[in-house]
């Protein structure tokens, strides 16, 4: 009986290191998952957001194995909150940038047909639209600053960050792309008593709960008091962002 023991033990260990082998290099892989993105972005969006189109035409593989590499490693049940945002943010804005070169040259992201609607990713046999991630997914996340992480592609849109969205540094990179987002004159105009908000507000209001909860909102990001303030909504540019 012993030495059955034994021998059950030695036929045991292999599979256990290869799957503690397994377990480490998945978890390697979601940790350095965004760093071709990253560099990518360094490379061609400007500190406020301009995008240089042109030259990524050039680098367009790049991108392509960036969202190969996004579709090969799923997330787990297991993963965080904060590492599902930042692999859903980033994967949106990698989509829409490829899009956005699959077309290019073009004026505006409404020049291409039905751009929120056709299927642009697929992963652990299931397809998704730009139009899903961002409703079906993000907006159910129940974290309303995604909306100023992600980006469309166009002028009134939050700008694209520079930046690679990061599990461990979410907060603080939701926060300043949010008061990145209310200091921005062209997207939002807040004063006291007026306000002049981004159609993001009229679109998704609800995202920001009620009336007081989305008043007290821009007001935390934008660190201006208001006072019972009129609200209107300014036109929103759809040029392209570059």
């Amino acid at each position: 009986m012993m030495e059955e023991a034994v021998a059950k033990t030695k036929t045991m260990k292999p599979s256990l290191y290869l799957f503690l082998f397994l377990f480490t290099v998945s978890l390697t892989a979601q940790k350095n998952i965004h760093h071709r993105w990253n560099s990518m972005l360094q490379t061609y969006v400007s500190d406020d957001g301009k995008v240089n189109y042109k030259d990524w035409m050039n680098d367009r593989d790049n991108l392509d194995a960036y969202i190969r590499t996004l579709a090969s490693t799923p997330l787990l049940e297991s993963d965080s909150k904060n590492a599902k945002l930042a692999y859903w943010i980033n994967a949106y804005n990698a989509l829409t940038v490829q899009l956005i070169l699959k077309h290019y040259p073009l004026k505006s992201i409404k020049e291409i047909k039905q751009p929120w609607d056709t299927t642009c990713f697929s992963i652990g046999g299931k397809s998704y639209t730009l139009g899903d991630i961002e409703h079906k997914i993000l907006r159910k996340m129940d974290e309303p600053r995604i909306h100023f992480a992600i980006n469309c592609a166009s002028a009134s849109c939050p700008t694209l960050w520079n930046k690679a969205f990061q599990e461990k540094q979410m907060e603080s990179q939701l926060t300043e792309v949010t008061q990145a987002f209310f200091k921005d004159k062209s997207k939002n105009e807040i004063q006291l008593k007026q306000l002049k908000l981004s159609r993001i507000f009229l679109w998704f209001g609800k995202d920001f709960g009620s009336k007081k909860e989305r008043l007290d909102f821009i007001a935390q990001y934008s660190g201006i008091s208001l006072y019972n303030p009129k609200i209107d909504y300014l036109p929103y540019d759809w040029n392209l962002n570059e």
